[in-house]
């Protein structure tokens, strides 16, 4: 039996880091879950009570791809809103490189896979949060 979820009518705090290599490429994750499932995205999720932006997204990238990463700057704060879904998340986002471990899909009821592309070789069925970083990256480069 499905679930009955009780969406709030305020909007939600996430976090996101767009991950790039020495390359120049961005790591994604293709969304096995709502919102946007079947979208490849940013690595990223909620903040919990009394932690700071910096402590989530560090652990959200762990939790989901098992690495550890520096935060190299704050690419500025996005909008995730869907209405027709009631969806409104409001996410900093930051550019990050990875300091240690090997990448690994270790959230697979999240993400199906995970790719590394480069700017030209963008997927088409990319979701809000993922194209919101990548625009801010390309603002400031």
């Amino acid at each position: 039996m499905k679930e009955n979820l009780i969406i709030p009518e305020y909007p939600r705090v996430g976090v996101g880091a767009l991950i790039m290599n020495d390359a120049k490429k961005f790591l994604l994750v293709l969304r096995n879950k709502s919102p946007e499932a079947g979208s490849w995205s940013i690595p990223g999720g909620r903040v919990e009570f009394m932690e700071t932006i910096e402590d989530a997204i560090t652990r959200e990238v762990m939790e989901e791809l098992g690495i550890k990463i520096k935060l190299i700057s704050l690419l500025g704060i996005t909008n995730h809103i869907i209405p027709e879904k009631r969806i409104h998340w409001v996410s900093p986002c930051f550019l990050a490189q990875i300091v240690g471990g090997e990448v690994a899909n270790c959230a697979i009821e999240e993400t199906q896979e995970y790719r590394w592309f480069s700017i030209k070789d963008m997927p088409k069925n990319i979701a809000m949060p993922a194209k919101n970083a990548l625009s801010l990256y390309l603002r400031d480069t």
